[in-house]
Protein backbone atom coordinates (compact mmCIF):
# COMPACT_ATOMS: atom_id res chain seq x y z
CA UNK A 1 0.00 0.00 0.00
CA UNK A 2 1.01 3.29 -0.74
CA UNK A 3 0.16 6.77 1.52
CA UNK A 4 1.28 9.94 -0.68
CA UNK A 5 0.41 13.79 -0.16
CA UNK A 6 -0.96 15.16 2.94
CA UNK A 7 -2.78 12.94 5.30
CA UNK A 8 -4.83 14.37 7.73
CA UNK A 9 -8.29 14.16 9.45
CA UNK A 10 -10.21 15.24 6.59
CA UNK A 11 -8.53 12.63 4.04
CA UNK A 12 -9.32 10.10 6.05
CA UNK A 13 -12.23 9.02 4.30
CA UNK A 14 -10.07 7.76 1.72
CA UNK A 15 -7.84 5.58 3.41
CA UNK A 16 -10.78 3.19 4.09
CA UNK A 17 -10.71 1.10 1.22
CA UNK A 18 -6.97 0.14 0.87
CA UNK A 19 -7.16 -0.28 4.63
CA UNK A 20 -10.06 -2.65 4.93
CA UNK A 21 -8.23 -4.02 1.31
CA UNK A 22 -5.12 -5.00 3.64
CA UNK A 23 -6.90 -6.43 6.35
CA UNK A 24 -7.64 -8.88 3.59
CA UNK A 25 -4.11 -9.99 2.61
CA UNK A 26 -2.63 -13.17 3.31
CA UNK A 27 0.79 -12.09 4.72
CA UNK A 28 2.86 -8.73 6.62
CA UNK A 29 1.49 -5.92 4.75
CA UNK A 30 4.41 -2.83 3.78
CA UNK A 31 2.96 0.67 3.55
CA UNK A 32 5.14 2.93 1.53
CA UNK A 33 4.94 6.11 2.90
CA UNK A 34 7.72 7.26 1.12
CA UNK A 35 5.58 10.15 -1.26
CA UNK A 36 3.79 11.11 2.01
CA UNK A 37 4.69 14.90 3.16
CA UNK A 38 2.33 15.63 5.73
CA UNK A 39 0.80 13.62 8.04
CA UNK A 40 -1.71 14.12 11.36
CA UNK A 41 -2.11 12.33 14.15
CA UNK A 42 -5.43 10.88 12.66
CA UNK A 43 -3.27 8.63 10.14
CA UNK A 44 -0.95 7.49 12.89
CA UNK A 45 -4.68 6.46 14.76
CA UNK A 46 -5.34 4.66 11.79
CA UNK A 47 -2.55 3.10 11.17
CA UNK A 48 -2.33 1.74 14.44
CA UNK A 49 -5.67 0.25 14.69
CA UNK A 50 -5.15 -1.71 11.06
CA UNK A 51 -1.67 -3.30 12.70
CA UNK A 52 -3.61 -4.07 16.04
CA UNK A 53 -6.22 -6.07 13.58
CA UNK A 54 -3.26 -7.36 11.65
CA UNK A 55 -1.72 -8.84 14.77
CA UNK A 56 -4.73 -10.39 15.68
CA UNK A 57 -4.44 -12.60 12.01
CA UNK A 58 -1.23 -13.10 13.27
CA UNK A 59 0.62 -10.38 10.33
CA UNK A 60 2.66 -7.46 10.77
CA UNK A 61 2.36 -3.92 9.56
CA UNK A 62 5.85 -2.82 8.20
CA UNK A 63 5.82 1.07 7.57
CA UNK A 64 8.59 1.94 4.91
CA UNK A 65 10.25 5.24 3.48
CA UNK A 66 9.02 7.69 5.74
CA UNK A 67 10.22 10.96 5.88
CA UNK A 68 11.72 12.62 8.30
CA UNK A 69 8.89 14.53 9.94
CA UNK A 70 7.02 11.93 9.60
CA UNK A 71 9.45 9.36 10.61
CA UNK A 72 9.34 11.91 14.06
CA UNK A 73 5.42 11.44 14.07
CA UNK A 74 5.57 7.52 14.20
CA UNK A 75 8.03 8.21 17.27
CA UNK A 76 6.46 10.42 19.05
CA UNK A 77 3.01 8.90 19.25
CA UNK A 78 4.49 5.65 19.77
CA UNK A 79 3.14 3.90 16.46
CA UNK A 80 6.93 2.18 16.33
CA UNK A 81 6.43 0.71 19.67
CA UNK A 82 3.48 -1.48 19.12
CA UNK A 83 3.96 -5.30 18.86
CA UNK A 84 3.11 -5.57 15.03
CA UNK A 85 4.78 -2.18 13.83
CA UNK A 86 7.78 -2.37 12.09
CA UNK A 87 9.72 0.53 10.64
CA UNK A 88 12.17 -0.30 7.86
CA UNK A 89 14.82 2.57 7.45
CA UNK A 90 17.48 4.05 9.37
CA UNK A 91 17.37 4.30 13.12
CA UNK A 92 14.78 6.19 15.08
CA UNK A 93 15.38 9.87 14.33
CA UNK A 94 14.54 10.45 18.74
CA UNK A 95 16.99 8.04 20.87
Amino acid sequence: MRIAGDEDRLTSGRRRRPFSAALKATRDVIVDLSELHFADSSLMVDLACLAQRLRAQGRTLWLSGAQPNVRTLIETVGLHRLPAVRVAGPRPALA
